[in-house]
């Protein structure tokens, strides 16, 4: 077994690592996300009626409980973008993923010599080649995607 394939094998292996660690990472993200989601929708719903019995409170309370009730929906809309921000992220990784296991598959079509090769074998490899192009093509729209995004942002 050669050097290289095995230097190779074991890279795709690292980087496999790396992507579910990544992917595990953003999992545990979403759900500590969801979790406050929660918790500010229930201070969201107390603070909604102790600002409708508004008679019963000073006008300094009721603008004190407005601001709080801004501050959570603008700390609601942050977790929100950092929401989609991770699912952009969760796309990327599958890509990325589909991506190395498409680049596997065209080596070892490309590593056959082309004599021994097939006429099944050279449309496999071409089929693979055009969806590896396809796969970068749809990564290439997420990055575009998150650098709009940023420059909007800004």
């Amino acid at each position: 077994y050669p050097t290289w394939k095995r230097t190779l094998a074991r890279r795709a292996r690292e980087s496999q690592m790396k992507r579910f660690c990544r992917a595990q990472a953003i999992q545990r993200r979403l759900e500590e996300i969801e979790v406050t989601f929660r918790e500010l929708e229930q201070q969201g719903i107390k603070l909604e009626k102790l600002l409708r019995d508004e008679n019963k409170s000073p006008a300094e309370q009721q603008t004190q409980w407005t601001n709080q009730l801004l501050y959570l929906v603008q700390k609601k809309n942050n977790l929100m973008t950092e929401e989609s921000d991770l699912m952009i992220a969760v796309q990327e990784l599958k890509l990325e993923e589909q991506q190395c296991q498409l680049d596997e598959k065209l080596r070892s079509y490309m590593n056959k010599d082309d004599t021994l090769k097939t006429a099944e074998d050279e449309k496999a490899e071409q089929e693979i080649l055009k969806q590896l192009v396809e796969v970068v093509n749809k990564r290439n729209v997420l990055i575009q995607l998150q650098e709009e995004k940023r420059l909007s942002e800004l």
